[in-house]
């Protein structure tokens, strides 16, 4: 009888709930409920989890998956033991080998030595667009064919039905606002918002910022027109989308933006960057632009002024928003996993209708 199926779950017991801890949240949960025996569920001691880091990944799971009988390892956040052979690991993005600047030198140099070691020794890797996977194979020097694309999904929690009101009283937020929601981080661009902020604040419209730093990464100066929230309660945030004017994403570097996903199944418009993977995201149904401040303050003030064209960004929004579901997402995650090794039988993505298009 083939061994389990072994999910490494470190990443979902994050404080932090960015995009790559939602996807080991999502499928620590999902998959072992689409396919019970087939998947157990491993993370280290609650004493252990924010002292071990890399060692228990590192040292201690392999030895956890050799002692199962692992028949695969399933890494959903980035990284994987090296000294295991049958990982299936998650790469979300390359950015930390395209933009080294963006890091700290120390987590930059990991990326460096770790990532490409890591990528050429996994069984398969999956990837959450069509960009990051053109991006791997640049710069992972990967066979395409051992790149699978399965994109990630929204909580039915996101809606444009959710009573925004809990979250604007425990937030303090007595007046409009436009919402972003990303961390404070060079890649994150905010500083491009600072003069519609400013602007916005005369006509008494917050532009409001919901995430914290990273020590990984570099921060960003100068963020003082813009209200920011820090980290916010994950109970509060489908309130916080759908409490919003608009949402706007300025990042220079996505490998999915599952914000702008959020956002628009929230019914809400969204303003983000035309770049990286963001417009295989939005897929037509958000008003893109040049990361710069002059494009994103125009786009900004002329669709708080046209009710008209935020209604249509609504509507496409929400319709573009049912194309992604956490269920299909761990679908075709087992489906990649599928064959009784773990082996998967080639490069998997989203059929037509059955995900977003590129």
């Amino acid at each position: 009888m083939p061994g389990p199926i072994l999910i490494d779950a470190r990443a979902a017991t994050r404080p932090e709930l960015g995009g790559v801890e939602r996807w080991a949240r999502e499928l620590t949960r999902r998959l072992p409920e689409l396919a019970p025996g087939r998947y157990e569920v491993v993370r280290p001691r609650p004493r252990l989890v924010h002292r071990a880091g890399h060692a228990w990944e590192q040292g201690v799971l392999p030895w956890l998956a050799a002692r199962a009988g692992a028949r695969a390892l399933l890494c959903p956040a980035n990284l994987a033991p090296l000294a295991f052979g049958r990982n299936v690991v998650v790469i979300h993005d390359a950015a930390a080998l395209r933009h080294p600047d963006w890091y700290s030198q120390a987590y930059a140099a990991w990326q460096k030595r770790v990532l490409p070691a890591l990528a050429r020794r996994a069984l398969h890797v999956v990837t959450v667009s069509e960009f990051s996977r053109s991006e791997l194979v640049d710069l992972l020097d990967l066979a395409p064919e051992r790149i699978s694309v399965v994109y990630g999904g929204v909580d039915a929690r996101f809606s444009p039905l959710t009573d925004p009101g809990p979250a604007r009283a425990s937030l303090g937020l007595r007046r409009s606002y436009v919402l972003c929601v990303a961390s404070h981080t060079a890649r994150k661009n905010l500083g491009a918002l600072v003069p519609a902020a400013r602007a916005l604040a005369t006509e008494g419209i917050d532009v409001v910022v919901a995430g914290g730093h990273r020590p990984q990464f570099t921060a960003e100066t100068s963020l003082g027109a813009l209200k920011l929230l820090g980290g916010v309660d994950d109970e509060l945030l489908p309130g916080l989308y759908a409490g919003a004017e608009l949402f706007v994403l300025p990042s220079v570097y996505e490998g999915f933006g599952l914000p702008v996903a959020e956002a628009m199944a929230s019914g809400v418009a969204v303003v983000a960057a035309d770049t990286t993977a963001l417009p295989e995201t939005a897929g037509g149904a958000s008003r893109l632009v040049a990361p710069n401040a002059e494009d994103l303050s125009r786009a900004l003030i002329g669709l708080l002024g046209d009710r008209v064209e935020r209604a249509r960004l609504r509507a496409a929004g929400l319709q573009r928003a049912r194309a992604f579901s956490w269920d299909r997402t761990a679908r075709e995650v087992d489906r990649v996993l599928s064959d009784s090794g773990g082996r998967p039988t080639g490069a998997w993505r989203s059929p037509p209708g059955g995900g977003p298009p590129a």
